[in-house]
């Protein structure tokens, strides 16, 4: 690469805009830092953006010990930690498991010095009820407080997003930016105030440049044109994983299609892809963070939860899952029983007339749309009798009515005897603390057609502590570093609690700049 001509220089090269990508650059920014921040397509936000809480799982962090009377917050990081090691186990190396734990209130105190970086306590249960040191009553999980569109108007139309405006053609919400979008706007917002940090979009960071072992900067790609940017400190790989990769999926065996993702456009393993160039080493690359998706007019599977009635049922007209069970847990069963041939896609979801015919789906996450689209596409069917509902789903009769008997039964005692639903906090996170146990005793029955979908890749290159990328034979490859999706997940083949994703994507890359601030300061007293 003797020859290779530089175009520019920074400091530190960002590649992504999602949750990590921003906090990246802010922290490096912030730190006095010369940054630029690219990212792939025409808008910002990754999927972080496309998240309707765009919570964090940031255990004991300050957000949450202020929000009860004084004296109230009882939680501890050792019980976190107890906790998120019973769940991942020894899947992933303890001391990166450890970090994220304990890293996640420091990264909120330092954020929180910023008045554009603001959050609010936004409770939700963890994912394994009866683990031991669960927190049940989501005292664990914050997100960024919604910003007035007014208080930055220019990004309006530059965030990704909500998925209606991308997948319905909705408007973009005039008023406020809510959710993951609130998030990336309070940082681009903050970013504005440093000088020294560049944003692109329609850049895409195609490859690294290395020299000695070392990355030294990377190629980008604008509009098919070329150029390299030399980075004096590191290249930060924070743009996500590669969900909407048809090729990639197959290639490391991810169940599902990338049709079915809510990952967010950019989401093609680039990134990636060249780290697996540079020499990095990988780890869970057939994972993703999984959930049941129902499905819309325009065939695509979309995560689901809330549900406030109904069963699943399979091709033999079987339940097979806790329906209530939180998403990636009940998404793994899924997988489970379509590897072991036990059932196939789709899968049903049968409930009665109590809600209308309209699925009791409170969180479609991309809209319900008029119930005449999904009967013309096959998705819905009614019917006045479960054997007439039967035959035009195609699952035998007599089977699918003993099914809800059964059901029935259960949600008649209170107990589910074959899956356990309502038996842990998730389950009743959406029903004011009641049983999710509704009977489907009102007809006309429906059904409507499920899927699996996913909310993004989770295995990536291999990091330390500090989010370093490591070789294969575990060294840090010097200049390199990684977060979120890009990275192979601290949580392994668990989903410990809500904003474990954005959470990781976040406090790692805040790592990697303040790292290479550390690298920084530590040449210059040379």
């Amino acid at each position: 690469m003797g020859t290779l001509q530089w175009s520019e220089e920074y400091d530190v090269l960002v590649a992504g805009s999602g949750g990590g990508g921003v906090t990246g650059a802010y922290t490096a920014a912030r730190e006095g830092l010369e940054v630029l921040l690219v990212e792939a397509t025409g808008k910002f936000g990754g999927t972080t953006a496309y998240s309707g809480g765009g919570g964090v799982w940031f255990p004991c962090n300050p957000v949450l010990v202020r929000a009860g009377p004084p004296g109230s917050f009882d939680d501890t990081i050792e019980d976190a930690l107890t906790y998120y090691r019973a769940v991942v186990g020894d899947r992933t190396p303890r001391d990166l498991q450890e970090t994220f734990v304990r890293g996640g209130a420091p990264l909120i105190e330092y954020l929180e010095k910023d008045p554009n970086i603001k959050f609010v306590p936004l409770p939700w249960p963890d994912y394994y009820g009866k683990a031991p040191k669960a927190r049940l009553d989501g005292q664990r999980h914050i997100a960024a407080k919604p910003l007035k569109v007014a208080a930055a108007p220019e990004l309006r139309d530059a965030i990704r997003g909500p998925l209606d405006t991308d997948r319905l053609g909705a408007e973009t919400p005039p008023d406020y930016y809510l959710g993951g979008r609130a998030l990336i706007a309070r940082f681009l917002k903050a970013i504005e105030q440093y000088p020294s940090a560049s944003l692109r979009r329609d850049t895409a960071l195609v490859e690294l440049v290395m020299s000695d072992g070392r990355v030294t900067g990377a190629i980008v790609e604008t509009a098919g044109q070329r150029r390299a940017i030399r980075t004096r400190l590191g290249v930060l790989l924070a743009a996500g994983g590669f969900e909407a990769n048809e090729e990639l999926r197959r290639a490391y065996g991810v169940p599902g299609v990338a049709r079915d993702t809510m990952g967010g456009p950019g989401s093609r393993g680039l990134a990636l892809q060249a780290g697996i160039a540079a020499g990095a080493a990988t780890d869970l690359l057939d994972q993703a963070w999984w959930s049941p998706g129902m499905t819309h007019p325009d065939g695509r599977s979309a995560f689901a939860l809330w549900f406030t009635g109904g069963i699943f049922v399979n091709q033999h007209g079987n339940r097979f899952v806790n329906e209530s069970r939180a998403y990636d847990r009940a998404g793994r069963e899924i997988i489970a029983q379509l590897q072991d041939g036990s059932m196939s896609l789709p899968y049903w979801m049968i409930y009665d007339d109590k809600e209308g015919e309209v699925p009791p789906v409170k969180a479609a996450n991309v809209s319900i749309v008029e119930t005449e689209r999904y009967v013309a596409a096959g998705l819905w069917h009614t019917a006045d009798t479960l054997e007439e509902l039967a035959a035009k789903i195609g699952v035998p009769g007599d089977r699918l009515a003993a099914t809800v008997a059964r059901f029935n039964g259960f949600a008649a005692s209170g107990v589910d005897e074959d899956f356990g639903r309502g038996d842990e906090a998730f389950d009743r996170a959406f029903s004011a603390g009641a049983s999710p146990l509704v009977p489907i005793d009102s007809p006309p029955y429906h059904a409507a057609q499920f899927g699996l979908s996913d909310l993004g890749t989770k295995g990536g290159l291999r990091t330390d502590t500090a989010a370093r990328v490591l070789d294969t034979s575990g060294n840090p490859i010097p200049g390199l570093y990684a977060a979120g999706n890009t990275m192979a997940a601290p949580s392994g083949l668990a989903y410990p609690g809500g904003g474990n994703p954005i959470g990781t994507s976040m406090l790692f890359s805040h790592l990697a700049a303040l790292d290479m601030r550390d690298r920084r300061h530590a040449a210059a007293a040379l």
